[in-house]
């Protein structure tokens, strides 16, 4: 029997894109159990709509996860004992909201750590963000590496680390933090807080230019979300994680340039690639150590950028073709 077997879980986020990969994932191991709370702002129903099929009774909310008396009401009435907190405001919002990023940010994580304090749950897996490093001073960046956020919404994660951190020394709470890199896969937001590749993706399949902020040299360190959504597993289910900050990454630096010039290979398509001024707090370089993760839980990724790819393409292309089609219909 598996850690997660018979146990009563929530998914803060869970209908985002990381987080349905989470929800799937955690499927697997037979919780007695799924709740997933969502405002929606991000994710989508649909996105769970695999997870329902597999497990009718998975209980979803349209809530804020800021909100204490509701998620005390949620998490007693379900009998919760872990939390995975997915729940962000994401970056893009922060450049044009940044306090409203900060507030909700922090808040959520304040509150998921009251209410274990208060014993309303037993286990909280928090999700941070390689962001909170800021550009890489050197690399791989290990959990030791400075914080040094560039946007609210990097400062955001990094005092949301520092209170789920300050509580665990504080109060005992039995808590552990993952900190992804970039991740990427089926289901990522498409809309106005869209990543690189669903950009790409779709301006490309239009035959519109695709465009890069800055020179393109820039590198992140690209993560399928399947490896993220098992090693958030393989954390809650490995004691020794309790109390420390785990890097989820590739390990391997990859330039905005090469990604893009990736995704036109796969898709088959050429059109011009524009390049235009690099975004406010943007980061230079990306590229994360992971050898903590490695000790800890045998972390060793499997998928590659490029099948990964090939992966998320044929997904986004299913997906964009029949989202056309119901808008034509």
């Amino acid at each position: 029997m598996t850690k997660l077997a018979a146990k009563s879980v929530l998914v803060t986020g869970g209908a985002g894109f990381i987080g349905s990969h989470l929800v799937d994932r955690i499927l697997r191991d037979r919780p007695r159990a799924l709740v997933v709370v969502d405002d929606l702002s991000l994710g989508k129903e649909s996105n769970l709509d695999q997870a329902r099929r597999v497990f009718p009774g998975l209980a979803f909310y349209r809530q804020d996860a800021a909100d204490y008396d509701a998620m005390k009401r949620i998490i007693s009435s379900h009998g919760v004992e872990v939390v995975f907190n997915l729940a962000v405001v994401p970056l893009p919002t922060s450049l044009v909201r940044p306090r409203y990023t900060v507030d909700v940010n922090v808040l959520t994580t304040s509150v998921l750590c009251d209410l274990i304090r208060e014993g309303c749950y037993r286990t909280l897996i928090h999700f941070s963000s390689s962001e909170t490093y800021g550009t890489a001073q050197y690399v791989p960046m290990d959990e030791n590496h400075p914080l040094v956020p560039c946007t609210p919404y990097a400062a955001s994660k990094a005092a949301g680390d520092h209170v789920v951190v300050s509580y665990q020394k504080t109060f005992g709470i039995d808590a552990a933090i993952v900190r992804p890199f970039n991740n990427f896969g089926p289901r990522q937001n498409e809309g106005e807080s869209a990543a690189i590749i669903p950009i790409v993706v779709q301006r490309a399949l239009r035959g519109e230019p695709v465009v890069v902020f800055g020179d393109g040299q820039q590198t992140r360190d690209f993560l399928f979300v399947r490896e993220t959504a098992d090693a958030a597993v393989r954390v809650y289910e490995e004691p020794g994680t309790r109390g420390r900050v785990i890097n989820l990454a590739s390990g391997k630096e990859t330039s905005v340039n090469r990604l893009v010039r990736a995704m036109l290979d796969v898709l088959g398509v050429e059109v011009p690639v524009v390049h235009e001024a690099p975004r406010p707090g943007d980061v230079r370089r990306h590229c994360g150590s992971i050898e903590l993760a490695r000790k800890l839980i045998a972390f060793e990724p499997q998928v590659t950028l490029e099948a990964g790819l090939a992966e998320t393409l044929a997904w986004y292309r299913d997906y964009l073709a029949a989202r056309e089609a119901t808008h034509a219909g």
